[in-house]
């Protein structure tokens, strides 16, 4: 299965900002993201159980840097060029303009995405 990032459904779009993304792979959801410089996933996460993100990640960081903070507090960085797993329970920011591929199960994707979508303002 694969399919250009250009097909998968916007799921968010603003200045400078795009995500795409599509469920059904497997059980996974895949996700393409552009984010600029200062964007902070905080804010949309307020809400959820302790204000943080349930759902695991794996990933590839294809430009850019990624701050992670986990519900323990500690903070790592993430760079243009890296594979993650983000385990439940993290927030992050994004310092430079941005760009990443992830994949998450189905169920625990779609719920944060639906949080994610309504504190942006934004229907999908």
């Amino acid at each position: 299965m694969h399919e250009p990032t250009k097909n998968l459904t916007v799921q968010l779009e603003g200045p400078n900002t795009t995500l795409r993304a599509a469920h059904g792979w497997g059980t996974m959801s895949v996700a393409y993201a552009e984010l600029p410089a200062g964007t902070d996933l905080g804010p949309l996460l307020a809400g959820l159980t302790n204000d943080v993100c349930a759902c695991p990640h794996w990933g590839y960081l294809l430009k850019g840097q990624l701050h992670v903070r986990y519900s323990d507090d500690t903070v790592e960085v993430i760079h243009a060029g890296d594979v993650y797993y983000l385990p439940p329970g993290h927030t992050g920011w994004f310092t430079e303009d941005s760009a990443l591929v992830e994949f998450s199960p189905d169920p625990a994707y779609q719920e944060v995405l639906a949080h994610v979508l309504k504190k942006a303002g934004a229907t999908a």
